[in-house]
């Protein structure tokens, strides 16, 4: 029998406002400024956990508009489907997972966000078609480059 390698999922949604700004989160566990999202339950549909995770972060009913990038943590396994959506309805709220929330224009984003969480959110704001990308974590990762070499790192976003 062959052993499948088992990876944790997460949906994140990259909501916009009328001023083009994004709508962060300050997460309440670790204080990290990033785009709303969690965990898909292994009983859960990808959009049924999107939409259950924006509203547990930030209190706004919202439905999928396109699929912006797939991002993979090579250190931890973890991929990290993002998608830009529409808001539905619901007041904006901080809730026991946010300490704040705030809307970011894209030079915030790229002055106050860490690497791996702002290539989410440019790539929603840019991109035509999805974004595929590895990252350790930190900083995003060279296409094809094991982990564990020290020149793996891509250049930064600015």
């Amino acid at each position: 029998m062959v052993d499948i390698p088992r990876h944790s999922v997460s949906a994140s949604g990259i909501l916009l406002d009328e001023r083009r700004r994004v709508l962060v989160i300050q997460r309440r566990d670790n204080g990290n400024w990033e785009p709303p999202g969690g965990l898909l339950e292994l009983d859960e549909s990808i959009v049924h956990c999107l939409r259950r995770e924006m509203r547990e972060e930030t209190g706004l009913s919202v439905a999928p508009v396109r699929l912006t990038g797939v991002y993979k943590n090579m250190r931890i396994g973890a991929v990290a489907l993002v998608f830009r959506v529409r808001r539905l309805g619901g007041t904006l709220v901080t809730t026991d997972e946010t300490a704040d929330f705030a809307w970011w224009t894209e030079d915030d984003v790229r002055g106050k966000m860490r690497e791996v969480y702002a290539a989410r959110v440019l790539d929603a704001l840019d991109a035509a078609d999805p974004s595929v990308r590895a990252h350790d974590g930190v900083g995003l990762l060279a296409e094809d480059v094991p982990i564990e070499d020290p020149d793996r790192r891509q250049p930064t976003l600015d």
